[in-house]
């Protein structure tokens, strides 16, 4: 429990909610959690009441549509002891009767709403519960059968807990009228629960304050999920909340001199690179040599994998003499597997702002862009991927995002998305054909933070070791793939 604003606000429970909510929520308000069957919104409302009990507050679940066998079922496959909560079984008299009074056929419609609201309130007065969560009010509205008999009984609801200083949350699946706002109108605040279809892979889960009254709350679209132990939200990343007063702008060398030049220098920290090209032409593996060239100096690193194993790129760092494996072990550097079809764009985030913020991480790459587009193709990827540049930036931290073009030769190359104008430096990746061989170059094509080498340079990866050659001058046309020889040079690609 916080206090701000000279307001009370009570944690949710629900890691990640509370700083959506800039602390929790206001209490002895009356809270409405809307979404579909199954977003979430019973075990959202456990947590809620777990953290009153956990503060040693009187808890109240109120039921209509769940049995106390169901919650006890959702409890249990989350490890929540619900010992000392309070469960109401909300039985219509039509249920409760015997023999042949009882109905084989049952439908709320045919129940008194007026007896089920007095049951309810007699049991709310009876306990004086501080935290309270009403499940749902879709069975209230089929009671009342019409609109305006519903709003009556849902204002004299608000006024009963008001009254009682309770914090309440009303959990509605959304199975009546979309169109109908009466319930987000009325309360203090709303939070909605939505589970969007995608084309492949697992449902993706986003949660979204629609109004809190009186007080600031982050806006926007925020992704969850639902595991064992309940909810967890990953707010949404505002860049601009995150501005420490000194930060690290020096150079980061990649330990290969001729790289180093081409960069005039290095790579500044705190920018971000996009190494670009198709693929198998090297852009990872440099990428790696300046997380490597990091780590001997004691910085942490991070990188992320999509498109190969672990196991391929500690292999591939072992054939070219990277000393990835001992930075590994020593926790200097830590490779994770980026599973786009099961990860959220906000789950993402949240895993590198942990990193950056507890453990101190100094260079991420994330090996590929194209993995993470499609987990989340259009505009909302590409702003989402500007905010964390721009949060990694403000947070001294280096960049390096390897995007793989389509096509191998000639100038019909292309890329997925331009993300070109999200980079401080690009550094372009290319195969060309010369003598009978398939040779690779590279070139920096842009570096916001100083000068280049505008050269173009063949790269050699040989066992144990990694070649940046000399400026090919006697050739023109490399980056089509087709060089024509314009010159007498002792150089030959």
């Amino acid at each position: 429990m916080t206090k701000k604003s000279g307001k009370v606000r009570l944690a949710t429970g629900v890691s990640g909610l509370d700083n959506i909510l800039h602390g929790g929520l206001q209490s002895g308000h009356v809270y409405l959690i809307e979404g579909d069957p199954g977003s979430g919104k019973t075990t959202m409302g456990m947590q809620f009441l777990l953290q009153g009990i956990a503060a040693g507050e009187p808890t109240l679940y109120i039921t209509l549509a769940e049995s106390r066998d169901e919650l006890e079922a959702v409890a249990e496959s989350h490890d929540f002891d619900l010992a000392k909560m309070e469960i109401f079984e909300v039985q219509p008299p039509e249920l409760d009767q015997k023999g042949s009074d009882q109905y084989t056929v049952f439908h709320p419609s045919e129940v008194e709403l007026v007896d089920v609201m007095q049951s309810i309130l007699t049991k709310v007065e009876g306990m004086n519960a501080g935290r309270i969560v009403f499940d749902s009010m879709s069975e209230i509205r089929m009671l009342a059968r019409d609109p305006l008999r519903y709003r009556r009984q849902i204002l004299s609801l608000k006024q009963f807990f008001v009254g009682r200083k309770s914090t309440v949350l009303l959990l509605d699946d959304r199975t009546g009228d979309r169109s109908d706002t009466q319930l987000q109108s009325i309360c203090h605040g709303a939070i909605r629960l939505e589970a969007i279809e995608r084309d492949y892979g697992p449902q993706r889960r986003q949660l979204q304050v629609l109004k809190m009254r009186a007080t600031r709350f982050r806006e926007g679209q925020h992704d969850y999920k639902i595991e064992k132990g309940g909810l967890h939200v990953y707010p949404r990343l505002i860049s601009a909340e995150h501005l420490p007063p000194n930060v690290d702008r020096s150079i980061l060398p990649s330990g290969i001199k001729e790289l180093d030049k081409l960069f005039g220098g290095g790579v500044a920290r705190g920018t971000t690179s996009l190494f670009m090209g198709p693929a198998g032409s090297g852009k990872s593996t440099i990428a790696t040599k300046f997380l490597a060239s990091a780590a001997e100096r004691g910085e942490r690193g991070l990188m992320f994998t999509s498109d190969e194993t672990l196991e391929s790129v500690m292999t591939r760092c072992r054939g070219l003499g990277i000393p990835l494996g001992g930075h590994c072990e020593n926790k200097t550097i830590e490779l994770q597997k980026l599973d786009p079809a099961l990860l959220s764009p906000g789950e993402f985030v949240t895993l590198i702002r942990r990193d950056v913020e507890q453990r101190d991480c100094r260079v991420v790459i994330i090996d590929s862009l194209n993995g993470l587009l499609n987990a989340m193709p259009g505009q909302a990827m590409l702003i989402q991927l500007h905010e964390l540049f721009s949060y990694l930036s403000h947070m001294g931290v280096t960049t390096f995002m390897i995007m793989a073009q389509f096509g191998v030769l000639g100038t019909q190359m292309g890329s997925p998305v331009d993300v070109s104008y999200l980079a401080d430096n690009v550094l372009l990746f290319r195969y060309f054909e010369s003598r009978g061989s398939v040779r690779q170059a590279v070139s920096v094509m842009k570096r916001r933070s100083g000068p280049h080498e505008r050269s173009i340079r063949e790269l050699r990866l040989t066992p144990n070791h990694i070649e940046i050659g000399e400026s090919l001058k006697a050739f023109e046309g490399i980056l089509t793939g087709v060089p024509r020889f314009i010159g007498d040079s002792e150089q030959t690609p």
